[in-house]
């Protein structure tokens, strides 16, 4: 839904403003939603303004620029502090997912690095494929290769 232009929203409060009908009759006259009049008439009644509030609009962060602060002072001291350690020692009420991002956007990454110790369960980087041979058939349908003279697959 588009946002009202301010011409429309100063003749929508001039006219209630000159009583030309009741509030459910200038929406109907204006083609907008009786609740666009009464937010509208609220608007202008607690801020004195008529501009589209959109800016304002949706959540509002949990995470604040006093956060950040003790963010960086955080990681000067513990520089390998995990996400949820961090948000701990922050008293924090986010999400991890929400704690990554603020500090991407700060430009504060974590990265594990080689010099770490190997993992115990599983290897930590793939063993490289052997380059392949342009002389071999190369058939992903199950029939037979050049190099077999076999007869048909079992199923």
């Amino acid at each position: 839904m588009a946002t009202l232009s301010i011409d429309l929203r100063q003749r929508i409060l001039a006219s209630y403003d000159k009583d030309e009908g009741t509030r459910d009759e200038i929406a109907r006259r204006f083609c907008v939603s009786l609740g666009m009049v009464k937010k509208l008439l609220q608007q202008r009644r607690r801020t004195g303004c008529i501009k589209p509030r959109h800016h304002l609009a949706g959540r509002k962060p949990k995470i604040l620029a006093e956060h950040r602060r003790a963010i960086r002072k955080h990681l000067q001291r513990k520089p390998d502090l995990t996400l949820a350690e961090m948000r701990a020692a922050l008293s924090l009420d986010c999400t991890l997912p929400a704690l990554h991002y603020v500090l991407a956007d700060m430009g504060l990454t974590y990265k594990k690095r080689r010099s770490g110790p190997p993992s115990r369960i599983a290897k930590t980087s793939a063993k490289r494929a052997e380059a392949g041979n342009a002389s071999k058939a190369a058939s992903n349908r199950g029939g037979l290769s050049s190099s077999t003279k076999a007869g048909p697959r079992p199923i």
